[in-house]
């Protein structure tokens, strides 16, 4: 793996081959698990005419995961199914995902376990609310560049929280380094030898497209001709990219990052993990400078096209979907302005086959809530 600055010229990348890789539907029992959490109600799937019409398209939706099961971002949803399922492994139930009072009634009030992660907001919230359910404690590592209601959100949900005044890379080796014998990660990114634990919290995304598909034939529409999604570690892009690429109508899949922060394009542009250095930015759950070695291959193979955004336009797009009626931060509301950075440019469009009659999704991953400093966790 190499290591570069970043070089903000080189903010655009695309596949032509993306398409033709293929691979399997996951099974229904990951969404029959988060059916049977509290709370648990599709988030919504909003059309946005006046948005599409400015773009030249023919329909634009944004998935609104501002509110999921009580927190302000999609996060839950990985955390939660990958918790259970390494719990259930401990519990020798390993091939399934026990209910969390499945879960409670098996590990009783005499459990020695406990959860931690390293976060930039939303996923370590996100362990330690689950935690919390389960009446089991957590630790919880962030970088000292986290909001201050970021870390009072994670300790109110009962998390120990220590602070580390290092980047975020950094921050995931120390809760490396430090989780073993009875405290378990949940980690969002992987490693050699630590795979299982961030392929489930990828799995448990999937929850999130089974619900667009849904939404759209409830809305009369068959298919979607472009997915958008926000990119920091790649997770969340190489859940998106395996769903999108085992359904009937393969759209394209478009990966969205700061400038400050472009691992993901910067590594396909070289053809190889490539870290870079980061820099501050408002969409902080995207300021990452390394891709997860479980989603590299995925990316690499699946993904149609990778562009990078200013801080400026991420504040726009937050601005100019909140006139529409939803709540977006920085990182989610990046879909936004990455979709604009490339309709707005003919060959852009072309490789990507779109036409003024194609159907985009936005992935809005957060609320403004999940990221008060910028107007995050990293996905």
């Amino acid at each position: 793996m190499t290591v570069k600055p970043v070089d903000s010229t080189a903010g655009w990348y695309v596949n032509a081959a993306a398409r033709s890789w293929r691979t399997s539907p996951l099974d229904s029992t990951i969404r029959e698990f988060h059916r049977s959490l509290p709370g648990y109600a599709p988030t919504p799937l909003v059309a946005v005419p006046e948005i599409a019409a400015t773009v030249n398209m023919g329909s634009v939706f944004v998935k609104d995961e501002s509110q999921r099961l009580g927190l302000p971002a999609f996060k839950i949803l990985g955390a939660s199914y990958a918790i259970s399922r390494a719990l259930s492994a401990r519990l020798d139930a390993a091939d399934r995902a026990l209910s969390l009072e499945e879960l409670r009634d098996r590990l009783g009030s005499s459990s020695k376990l406990s959860l931690a992660a390293a976060t930039d907001g939303n996923h370590g919230r996100a362990v330690a609310h689950v935690a919390n359910l389960l009446g089991l404690p957590a630790t919880i590592y962030v970088p000292d560049g986290v909001s201050q209601a970021a870390k009072h959100a994670i300790v109110g949900e009962g998390a120990t929280l220590f602070v580390l005044d290092v980047p975020y890379d950094d921050v995931v080796q120390h809760a490396k380094s430090v989780s073993t014998g009875d405290v378990v990660l949940i980690q969002d990114t992987a490693w050699s030898g630590y795979e299982d634990i961030p392929q489930w919290i990828v799995d448990g995304y999937d929850t999130m497209f089974a619900e667009i598909d849904e939404q759209l034939r409830e809305a009369g529409i068959d298919h979607v001709d472009l997915v958008v999604a926000p990119s920091g570690v790649g997770s969340f892009a190489q859940a998106v990219v395996a769903h999108y690429r085992s359904t009937e109508h393969v759209p394209a899949v478009l990966s969205v990052e700061p400038d400050t922060a472009s691992s993901v394009t910067s590594s396909l542009n070289a053809g190889q993990l490539t870290s870079v250095f980061t820099a501050d930015t408002i969409m902080t759950g995207l300021n990452c400078g390394t891709v997860s070695d479980l989603a590299w291959p995925i990316l690499q193979a699946g993904l149609d096209a990778s562009v990078t955004v200013a801080d400026s336009d991420a504040a726009d797009a937050v601005r100019d979907l909140a006139q529409q009626g939803v709540d977006s931060g920085p990182c989610g509301a990046s879909t936004l302005a990455g979709a604009r950075a490339v309709l707005s440019h003919p060959d852009r469009r072309a490789a990507l086959g779109l036409t003024t009659e194609s159907v985009i999704v936005l992935l809005s991953t957060e609320g403004r809530a999940a990221n008060p400093k910028g107007f995050g966790s990293t996905i």
